[in-house]
């Protein structure tokens, strides 16, 4: 106790010691002269505009909507109607080193119609993501997601199913989309809009 009564009375304000910022002393960034984009089979000049990277060899259907900081490499193709919300990333090399070139191992990744990519999810190249799917934020994709799949978590997993218009559908049979009215089937293979 009276060590305790002592250290209040002597107390006094000292300032944490100032941290030194690390230096680099030699910097190398990397500069390539711009690249088109191909947006719906027409190639559209020099994009990113707000600070997106998409590289050359990408290909984006219609009505495609890319967010702020999104980053998306050779080897992409995103269909009609998808979203890539803000920050999310997709890879195009399993194993990359910034000093062994790996141009000739870029893995395919497609999008599928009307997808929906979450916010800061990163999409490992060499998967597949059906029509109508929805990636919740922050997921990180490492296998194919069917169509109209619901996954999140790292690595993402399914926990349900989702309409065309994004809403989740019950965990029934033969789910109806409360919002739009549309009728699906689910079977083992996944989930497929019924037919009038």
């Amino acid at each position: 106790l009276v060590a305790v009564l002592f250290r209040m009375l002597t107390w006094r304000y000292r300032p944490t010691p100032r941290l030194h910022h690390f230096q680099a002393r030699e910097v190398t960034i990397a500069t390539q002269p711009p690249v088109a984009v191909q947006i719906d089979g027409e190639e559209m000049g020099q994009t990113p505009l707000r600070a997106e990277i998409i590289a050359g060899g990408v290909k984006l259907g219609r009505g495609v909507k890319v967010q702020n900081n999104v980053s998306v490499y050779a080897g992409v193709e995103v269909g009609d109607d998808a979203f890539l919300g803000p920050s999310c990333v997709f890879t195009n090399v399993m194993n990359p080193r910034a000093h062994v070139e790996r141009k000739d191992e870029f893995r395919p990744t497609r999008v599928g119609v009307g997808a929906t990519i979450g916010a800061n999810a990163t999409i490992v190249c060499g998967h597949d993501i059906g029509a109508y799917a929805f990636i919740g934020a922050g997921a990180v994709v490492t296998r194919d997601v069917p169509p109209h799949a619901l996954v999140y978590g790292a690595p993402a997993r399914r926990h349900g199913w989702v309409c065309r218009c994004g809403e989740a559908l019950d965990d029934v049979p033969a789910p109806r989309c409360a919002r739009c009215g549309d009728r699906y089937t689910v079977s083992e293979t996944g989930v497929s809009l019924q037919e009038p």
